[in-house]
This record gives C-alpha cells, structure tokens and sequence, in this order.
C-alpha cells in the first residue's frame, strides 16, 4: 500500500507514523499547506498513491471563532480538494472529523446519521468538510471522534499532569460528558480502513470514540488515579468556565455501524 497522509505533527498523524507501512508518505505543513486546497490536490497527482488519510486540520477551538473564514478553508474547503483529487485517481480517501458537527444537546450517544448542528465556527468548518467530501464522490470514509489524548502535542491527560506539578485541588467540568479516544486507536483504525478499502470495502460516515462515557471532572480523577497523584477535583458546571466557543455537552458517539461494517471496535477504558 502506497500510502499518503496530510499531517506529520498532530497527534493522530505521529501514530500513523508509528504504525503505518513502509514506503508512507507524510506532508508536512510545509510541504502541503491546506490553506492552498490546490496545491494539496496537486499533491496528491503528483504523488498517484494507491489511498490518502487526511490526518491534518485547524483544530484550535476556541481561535476559529475569530478565524472562520480560515479555519473552514483548512477543514473544509481542503479535504474537499482531495477527495476530489481522489475521485480522479480512483482511490481511497479517509477524512478524520468530529463530535462538534452534532450541537451537543444531552442525551444517546450520536449515531452517524442524526441531525448536525455546529455549535461553534469549528464544527462548523469541520461539517463544510464533510460536506465537501461526499459531494466529491468516489470512495471515501468520515471518521468522526473525540477527547483525542496522546503522549504527544497538546491534550486534557497532558495538562491534567502537567498541573498537578504545582497544584493539589483543581476544578473541572463535570457537566460535558464523552470518550477519552487514544490517538494510537484512531490511527490503527485509519489505516484498517484503507486497506479494507482498497480491497473493495465501501466507505461512509463512521464513529470512534472511547466507552464507556465519563465527564472531564471523573476522567480527571482518573488520570489521577492512575498517575499516583494525590489531587482534589472539585466539580463545577459549563458556565463557570466560560470560552470563546460553545461546547458541546454530549459528546457520547454511537459506534456500532463500523463495528458491522469493518469490523473494528470502539477502544475501552476504566473509568471512575
């Protein structure tokens, strides 16, 4: 498999370092800027590799809400570009996106095909995405997750730990719910799914996120827990931590539909 992937930093993209096959090939930002949803097309051309995972995207939540219109360019207009890239060559193309296209409103777990509602500028850049690889047609997959954690780049596991160096009692929202997903996960996932694709597996709109479900207050005290720390978590609500962007509050992901159709698990964890 002549594999290449958008990303090289982020954290699902330096699992797929890890654990693609050689011969992958990664595109850094510099070498594929997805504000220039051209050049990652061309890139692609160039390349005429047998599938393609974006694993890259503007991902900084609360800035979008100043920088739509350049967050929906990367997250939407982007991913667009290659998937039609893709269309052309006849070959696979895997999108990674979110929980944050659905509005969040408490209740089930999110299905592939409930209702989308953004409820900030990023979901919102990120459903103009998946938009815009359907209209491309060919054969493409969505991967919707959330709670990314990693030992690399930025995430609530890394600053959870990192506070606990200097502080003995935190608050945490308790009042948003949803999987803490590994990164390691979503990258054997991917690159499961290429393969099944090349081989003719259809693709479609997808699921991966962690269970059970658990608030950032008790993921917090697990990562606790586990990391020996002695550390009080006070629960507060949404509104006592006001940001720019809106959060969703029910980030629970149904994700039977890939188990059925590649046969692939959501990861599992203990919580409290």
């Amino acid at each position: 498999m002549s594999l290449l992937v958008f990303g090289s930093t982020g954290q699902v993209a330096r699992e797929l370092a890890r654990a693609a096959p050689a011969g992958t090939t990664f595109l850094s930002r510099a070498e594929a800027d997805l504000s220039n949803p051209a050049a990652c097309a061309a890139a692609i051309s160039a390349a005429e590799p047998s599938a393609v995972i974006n694993a890259a995207a503007y991902t900084a939540v609360d800035k979008a809400e100043s920088e739509e219109d350049l967050a929906t360019v990367i997250n939407g207009a982007a991913p667009g570009a290659m998937a039609r890239a893709c269309e052309v060559l006849g070959i696979p193309f895997l999108h990674v996106s979110t929980d944050y296209v659905f509005d969040g409103t408490p209740g089930a777990a999110w299905k592939p095909d409930d209702p989308v509602a953004p409820p900030n500028a990023y979901g919102r850049s990120k459903l103009a995405g998946e938009e815009a690889v359907r209209a491309a047609g060919g054969n493409s997959a969505i991967l919707r997750t959330s709670w990314v954690v990693s030992a690399h780049g930025n995430n609530f596991v890394k600053t959870m730990l990192r506070l606990a160096e200097t502080r003995d009692h935190l608050t945490v929202v308790a009042d948003q719910v949803g999987g803490p997903t590994p990164a390691r996960g979503i990258a054997a996932t991917l690159l499961s799914m290429a393969d099944q694709m090349q081989a003719g597996a259809e693709g479609g709109t997808y699921h991966y996120a962690g269970t059970p479900a658990v608030s950032w207050a008790d993921f917090a005290r697990e990562i606790f827990a586990q990391a020996g720390k002695a550390m009080t978590v006070e629960d507060i609500p949404t509104e006592a931590y006001p940001t720019p962007a809106k959060r969703p509050l029910n980030s629970r992901m149904d994700g039977s539909s890939l188990q059925t159709d590649f046969g692939l698990r959501p990861p599992t964890g203990r919580r409290n």
